[in-house]
């Protein structure tokens, strides 16, 4: 139903796509992991027009499980889509917001006209989501999320990271 999945172990930041998506933090400033190395490798303008979402629409920051586009700036990507995952809690299920970040990202990027889509693995770094379950649950709704968008491309920091998600899209069958 979805698009179609790719994996790649890789940088996302040199990926070839319409549109890179950021694990970003609520402040949109930049910070550790995928977000800084997108905000290094792209520029000052991606930081220049977070800036200006803060000034304006985005007063308090991006709120968990939602998603925004910018310029990809010098990246090979043409927009660059932030979402901020939920921080893991086990006393808590924030599943539903891992989900959120996914399926807004799609709908920006549907949005943006963008056919082709790089995704991290959203809350799986240091806001310390296991990564067997961020991988089925990334996979299970980018597959099942409505969107114009046909190749999702999981680029995957690790072997780790890989063997996960290659196991989740497995069991999509």
């Amino acid at each position: 139903m979805g698009a179609r999945i790719t994996l790649v172990q890789g940088d996302i930041t040199t990926q070839e796509v319409d549109a890179v998506v950021n694990a970003a933090n609520s402040g949109l400033l930049g910070g550790g992991g995928v977000d800084g190395a997108i905000h290094r490798a792209g520029g000052p303008d991606i930081l220049a027009e977070c800036r200006e979402l803060r000034a304006t629409s985005l007063p308090d920051g991006l709120p968990t499980g939602q998603a925004v586009a910018t310029t990809a700036g010098r990246l090979p990507a043409r927009h660059v889509i932030h979402t901020v995952g939920p921080v893991y809690a086990k006393r808590e299920d924030r599943s539903d917001l891992l989900a959120s970040a996914y399926r807004e990202s799609l709908r920006v990027a549907d949005e943006l006209g963008a056919r082709t889509v790089a995704f991290p693995a959203i809350s799986a770094g240091v806001y310390g989501w296991p990564m067997d379950d961020a991988a089925r649950i990334a996979v299970q709704t980018v597959d099942s999320t409505r969107s114009a968008v046909e190749e999702v491309r999981f680029v995957l920091f690790g072997d780790a990271a890989y063997q996960a998600f290659t196991r989740a899209v497995d069991q999509l069958g």
